[in-house]
Order: C-alpha cells, then structure tokens, then sequence
C-alpha cells in the first residue's frame, strides 16, 4: 500500500456532518448524535403536550445544545480516564522490564524472617 493509499484510507473514517463536513476530533460523532436525538424528542414531546410551535423549536435547539454538550463532556472525561490508564499500564510494564530479575523486582518474594522455635 502506498501512502496515498494511506491518506485516503485515514481521510474516509472521519465521521461527516451534512455530507460535507469532514470532523475528525474525538466524540463528537457521539455528541451530534445523541444531541439529535434528544433534541427531536424533547421537542416533539413539547409540541405534543403544549402545541405550542415557536416555543417547542426554543425547546428542540435548547436540549440538542444541553444534551449535546453533556455528551461531550461526558465522553471527553471517559476517554480520558482511559488515556491516563494506558500511560499506567505503559509505564508499569517498563518497570517489569527495567527491574525484573533484580533485587528491586516487587515481584519477587524477599525471604521472610523465620520466627525463633522457642515461640518468643
């Protein structure tokens, strides 16, 4: 594969809003999409109960804003908690490569003191 191939490959996984624009950064696929969908219901459900169509479209851009941004935080907080223990788990797995064998190896059972035979 060739690293045209390569670019082309990288430039489709994106996520696309209205066809057009390419968004690449992380959870905002989720964020769109739960938004929309909470904005279409919370705003069909208000014009049903109210019928009421100004204020129903206020409540439709309101909630896909709310739900939308709480997705995205809520995302951004995961994906981070998740980065933070992978760097743990990198930095662990050095550290049994670095001390593994030597007398610095947690792993590594020390001799445990024998208590005296005379039960002091």
């Amino acid at each position: 594969m060739s690293s045209r191939e390569n670019q082309t490959e990288e430039k489709t996984k994106g996520f696309r809003l209205f066809w057009f624009l390419d968004i690449n950064t992380p959870c905002v696929r989720e964020c769109v999409l739960t938004g929309f969908a909470g904005a279409v219901l919370a705003g069909i459900g208000y014009f049903v109960a109210t019928s009421r169509v100004r204020r129903s479209y206020d409540v439709t851009m309101g909630s896909f804003v709310a739900v939308g941004l709480g997705t995205w935080f809520y995302c951004r907080y995961e994906r981070t908690k998740l980065l933070s223990q992978q760097t743990q788990f990198q930095e662990a797995g050095r550290s049994k490569m670095l001390y593994e064998g030597t007398i610095y190896d947690p792993a590594m059972k020390s001799p445990k003191e024998t208590p005296p035979k005379d039960g002091r």
